[in-house]
C-alpha cells in the first residue's frame, strides 16, 4: 500500500507513517503520538469558550479531542487516515457515543464541514504534511466563524525534544505560513511553545 503524500513543504513524497498512518506501521505511530504529544499549551492558546464548536484537523490517535472535549461539549474532527479514525473513536469511546464527539474522514483542504459552521479550529503537527498550503487555508478560513480563532501548530518551540528539533520547519517555511494567514485572518500571532511553535489567528 502506497501511502506516501505530496507536501508543500517537501521537495519529495513525504512517506513516514506518521504523516498517513496505514497498517501496523500506522497503528504503532498513532500509539506513539498518543503517549508523546503533550498539546495543553495549544488548549490554552485556543482560549475555547463555554459552548464553542470546535474542529481539529488532523486528529491522529485522538489524544486532543479528549482534552478539547473536557473543555466544550461540541468537539468535531477530520483526518485522512482510517486507521487514525478507529483509534481516536476509540480514545475518545464515550464522548463520541453521546454525541459530543464526532469524528469524520478528510483533510484540511477538504474538511466536509459548513460554511462558518465553528467558533474554533486547531491544527497540531500536520500543517507541514499538507499538499498544498495556500488550499489548506482557505478552506479553515471557510468553515471558521467571523470572530471565530484558529491555532496551527507545528514541531519546534522553545524547549523541543529531538524529535521536534529534527522535525522544524525553516523560517522561510514559518514564514510562508504566517504570510499565508495575514492574507486571509486578522490578528496573526506567533507563539513559542515548549515544543511547538504555533501561529493564533482571527477571522
Amino acid at each position: 500500500m502506497d501511502t506516501s503524500q505530496s507536501s508543500w513543504a517537501a521537495d519529495r513524497p513525504v512517506t513516514s507513517p506518521f504523516a498517513r498512518p496505514a497498517g501496523v506501521l500506522g497503528r504503532l505511530a498513532g500509539r506513539f503520538m498518543l503517549w508523546t504529544n503533550r498539546q495543553e499549551e495549544v488548549i490554552d492558546l485556543l482560549d475555547i469558550q463555554p459552548g464553542d464548536e470546535v474542529l481539529e484537523v488532523g486528529y491522529g490517535p485522538g489524544g486532543l479531542v479528549r482534552l478539547l472535549a473536557a473543555r466544550t461539549g461540541a468537539v468535531r474532527g477530520v483526518d485522512p487516515s482510517p486507521e487514525m479514525h478507529a483509534a481516536a473513536t476509540r480514545t475518545n469511546r464515550a464522548a463520541v457515543r453521546a454525541g459530543r464527539v464526532v469524528l469524520g474522514l478528510g483533510t484540511a483542504e477538504a474538511t466536509g464541514e459548513e460554511d462558518r459552521s465553528v467558533d474554533r479550529v486547531v491544527c497540531v503537527n500536520n500543517v507541514a504534511i499538507w499538499p498544498d498550503l495556500e488550499a489548506g487555508l482557505r478552506e479553515l478560513h471557510r468553515v471558521l466563524r467571523p470572530g471565530g480563532q484558529m491555532v496551527i501548530a507545528w514541531h519546534g518551540g522553545a524547549s523541543p525534544g529531538r524529535i521536534a528539533r529534527s522535525l522544524r520547519l525553516s523560517e522561510e517555511q514559518l514564514q510562508r505560513i504566517e504570510q499565508g494567514l495575514g492574507v486571509l485572518f486578522s490578528g496573526v500571532s506567533r507563539h513559542e511553545l515548549r515544543n511547538l511553535v504555533a501561529f493564533r489567528v482571527m477571522r
